[in-house]
């Protein structure tokens, strides 16, 4: 069994799944029925660092539909349906996952994912990737290129560009805007809200919510959270995003001073200690706090940890705090990303467009990889449009098209008034 996950009498349950999302998810499956004639990916060896959901399964299964052999690991210890990893190891798919894995156990999987000794790599976070350069660099000659899902890990890979460390090219697709304005805004703003209310059951409604970041997560999670009825604060650093979240009509101000008033803190920024010791004093009793972004460092938990006398779960991804002056504080799912740990992820079609980008740009990738410079590459406009094209036709939509009169003028500079 080249395999390990929790339980493989899950199987016919996340075969179910897998099958729900499928019927969400038709810019996939039309691209898995064009290129299952091609074969583009045949004769590649993809390793796999990615949230084992029913939407990943879709991608994986037709990867290996289109010529791939896949091997995969997730990529964040408490985010893996079991589920969805039981029907895939049934498939007879080398898979490394399950939910409420340790950090040895996690990396020990990207380990046994990379014994697959892969031509191609896609992660989510990055893990995977900085495992090869830092343990495995005799992997990377035989690695044409990769893709990476999230924006940390798109930032962290373009500083490792910038400073020349990059062992291979990197196809940057959280930055498609199919992706990054549909998956981060939509996605995340209703998936989070999702996990806060599965772990708590608490009414948005009337509700002081501080969202930490004002980028596309946080944009998403206030459009939600707004619209359910909470009252918004926003913090930042960028006064470009703070701005921007003013003209939206949401208060903006230091997390000192929101501290004191929030009901429910969501980070959503990619940074470490985002709440910390300073914060968790000023909070009222009874205060939530929870995370959104892709690693667990936004919430120092060694400070609320250590302003505690004790600590209980009252319910799944629910831990109560009780500090020493007799204030409550709820922490959710651990500080990590809220939306995969308490609930399902982003709905299977805001994931549709995303990993077409992720299909499309393997395939370019096992073409032209080659042939590229070892740097961190933009998706093209042409893919990201394709993608809303056909997104948009199956979704019965109809959009108009400049005539060639138009196309002429648009560039027309010695055109006047």
């Amino acid at each position: 069994m080249d395999y390990k996950i929790k339980d493989i009498n899950l199987a016919e349950q996340g075969r179910k799944n897998i099958d729900w999302a499928e019927s969400r998810m038709p810019v996939m499956m039309e691209l898995r029925q064009r290129f299952s004639k091609e074969q583009p990916l045949k004769g590649q060896k993809i390793a796999g660092c990615l949230h084992v959901t029913k939407e990943t399964a879709v991608l994986v299964e037709t990867l290996i539909a289109i010529g791939a052999e896949v091997s995969w690991s997730g990529c964040n210890p408490l985010s893996t349906k079991d589920d969805i990893a039981a029907a895939l190891a049934k498939e007879g798919i080398p898979i490394f996952a399950w939910y409420g894995m340790s950090t040895e156990e996690f990396y020990w999987a990207i380990d046994k994912v990379l014994e697959f000794k892969p031509t191609l790599t896609l992660d989510d976070g990055a893990d995977l990737i900085f495992t090869v350069h830092s343990k495995y660099q005799e992997l990377a000659k035989e690695i044409i290129g990769g893709t990476e899902e999230t924006t940390t890990g798109v930032h962290r890979l373009r500083a490792m560009d910038d400073a020349g460390k990059l062992l291979y090219p990197i196809a940057a697709v959280n930055d498609a805007e199919t992706k990054s304005d549909f998956d981060n805004v939509y996605g995340t703003g209703q998936s989070t809200l999702d996990g806060v209310l599965r772990s708590t059951n608490i009414i948005i409604a009337g509700k002081i919510v501080v969202i930490a970041g004002y980028g596309h997560c946080g944009k998403g999670l206030a459009k939600n959270a707004s619209g359910l009825g909470a009252d918004i604060i926003i913090t930042e650093v960028n006064p470009i995003q703070a701005l921007k979240a003013v003209m939206d009509g949401f208060r903006v101000m230091k997390m000192d001073a929101a501290a004191e008033s929030g009901d429910l803190f969501i980070t959503a920024t990619g940074m470490k200690d985002i709440l910390v010791k300073r914060h968790f004093d000023k909070m009222k009793d009874g205060a939530i706090v929870c995370n959104t972004g892709h690693y667990d460092a936004e919430i120092n938990i060694d400070d609320l940890e250590e302003l505690s006398k004790e600590k209980r779960e009252l319910r799944a991804n629910n831990e109560e705090y009780r500090l020493k002056d007799g204030r409550r504080i709820y922490l959710l799912a651990k500080g990590r990303l809220v939306n995969l740990s308490a609930a399902e992820g982003h709905p299977s079609e805001v994931m549709d467009m995303s990993f077409a980008n992720q299909l499309l740009s393997l395939i370019y990738l096992a073409k032209e990889g080659k042939n590229l410079e070892k740097k961190v590459y933009d998706i093209p406009q042409e893919q990201d449009e394709s993608i809303a094209e056909l997104k948009l036709a199956l979704m019965g939509h109809k959009i108009d098209k400049l005539t060639p009169e138009q196309i002429s003028y648009k560039d027309a500079y010695f055109e006047g008034t």
